[in-house]
C-alpha cells in the first residue's frame, strides 16, 4: 500500500497537527471516567483499559489533577454525567464504510447529531450490524523506520505475540490481537523503541479507493464526525493515494 494513505494514516498525520487540545482533554476524561466505571476499579494496576487511558492523557500533557478527578467521577466519589458507550454505523461518499464510538449522556442528541452530519456531507447513517462485519478489532503499533531494522524489529514484535508487521513507507505498522497488545507494546518500549501510534482499534478487512470529489467529500465527512464532541473514534475503510491529499 505504499504511496497510498489509509484512514488512520490519515488521522495521525492530521492529529499530529490538530490543535483542539480541549476536545482531546474532553475525550481523553471520558474514557478515564467510563474505564473507571465499567472495569470496576479506579486502580490502573487491576485495570487494563483505566491503564491505557492514563497514558494516552499522560502523553497529551494532562496535569494529573485532572486524571484523579476523572477517575473519581467514574468510581462515583464525585457526580458528574454518566456516560453511555454507543456504536453508530453508515456510509461515507463512494461506499465507505463508517464505524463510530461515541459517549453520550444524551443517546437521542447524539444520534440526530450523527444523522446531520452523514447526510450533510454525502453519506448516511445505517443500521446496526451494517458495516461492522467489515472491520476487526486489532492491536496496531506504528514505529518509525529509524527506530531498528525490519529484522530487529519484527523479532521482538512476534516474539511478544504480534500477529503481523507490514512495510508502509517510512513506518513498520504491527498488528496484533487485543490481547497481546499490551505485551507487544510494552516489549517495543522496552526494546527503546517510541512508537507514533500504539492504540486498540478497528482495523478494516479491505479498503476502498477514493479519487476527486469522493475523496475530499470522504474526509471532510471524517472531519465533522470526529468534531463531533459525543464522538470518541472513527473508522473508516477508505484509501488515499499521497498525490491526490496533496
Amino acid at each position: 500500500m505504499s504511496g497510498h494513505s489509509k484512514w488512520h494514516t490519515i488521522k495521525h498525520k492530521k492529529g499530529a497537527l490538530d490543535a483542539k487540545r480541549g476536545k482531546i482533554f474532553t475525550k481523553l476524561i471520558k474514557e478515564i471516567t467510563v474505564a473507571t466505571r465499567t472495569g470496576g476499579s479506579g486502580d490502573p494496576d487491576s485495570n487494563a483499559r483505566l491503564r491505557k487511558a492514563i497514558s494516552d492523557a499522560k502523553a497529551q500533557n494532562m496535569p494529573n489533577d485532572t486524571i484523579e478527578r476523572a477517575i473519581k467521577r467514574g468510581t462515583g466519589e464525585i457526580e458528574g454525567a454518566q456516560y453511555d458507550e454507543v456504536t453508530y454505523e453508515g456510509y461515507g461518499p463512494g461506499g465507505v464504510a463508517v464505524l463510530i464510538d461515541a459517549m453520550t449522556d444524551n443517546r437521542n442528541r447524539t444520534v440526530a447529531e450523527i444523522r446531520h452530519i452523514f447526510s450533510k456531507n454525502g453519506g448516511n447513517l445505517g443500521e446496526s450490524g451494517s458495516v461492522g462485519w467489515m472491520f476487526d478489532k486489532k492491536g496496531y503499533i506504528v514505529v518509525d523506520k529509524d527506530g531498528r531494522s525490519e529484522d530487529e524489529l519484527f523479532e521482538i514484535a512476534i516474539e511478544a505475540g504480534a500477529d503481523d508487521m507490514k512495510d508502509e513507507g517510512d513506518v513498520f505498522e504491527i498488528y496484533t490481537s487485543p490481547e497481546s497488545f499490551e505485551a507487544v507494546h510494552e516489549a517495543i518500549k522496552n526494546a527503546g523503541i517510541t512508537p507514533q501510534v500504539a492504540e486498540v482499534t478497528m482495523v478494516p478487512q479491505n479498503y476502498i479507493q477514493l479519487t476527486g470529489a469522493d475523496a475530499k467529500q470522504m474526509l471532510k465527512l471524517f472531519d465533522s464526525i470526529e468534531d463531533n464532541d459525543d464522538v470518541q473514534k472513527v473508522y473508516a475503510n477508505f484509501d488515499i493515494d499521497e498525490s491526490e491529499m496533496e
